[in-house]
């Protein structure tokens, strides 16, 4: 695995829209969907999917707001 394929972000749920933004050197993903059930989750990698057509999945956080995702190829 190489670092360069690792991105670490921090999940904001039960936000007004769904946006990711840059703020204060982080990588914030505003999601819509709410904390439970793994809503968030399957939420954030279909944002990643359908904005940057990127397929990623939860490397470490799944239950945290921070999160490591690795991009797949």
């Amino acid at each position: 695995m190489n670092k360069n394929n690792l991105l670490e972000i921090k999940v904001i749920p039960n936000s007004n829209r769904t946006e990711l933004k840059e703020e204060n050197d982080q990588l914030k993903l505003y999601l819509q969907a709410p904390p439970e059930k793994n809503k968030a989750n399957t939420a954030l990698i279909k944002f990643f999917k359908r904005d940057y057509h990127l397929n990623v999945k939860i490397k470490s956080g799944s239950k945290s707001r921070k999160k490591v995702l690795e991009i797949l190829h």
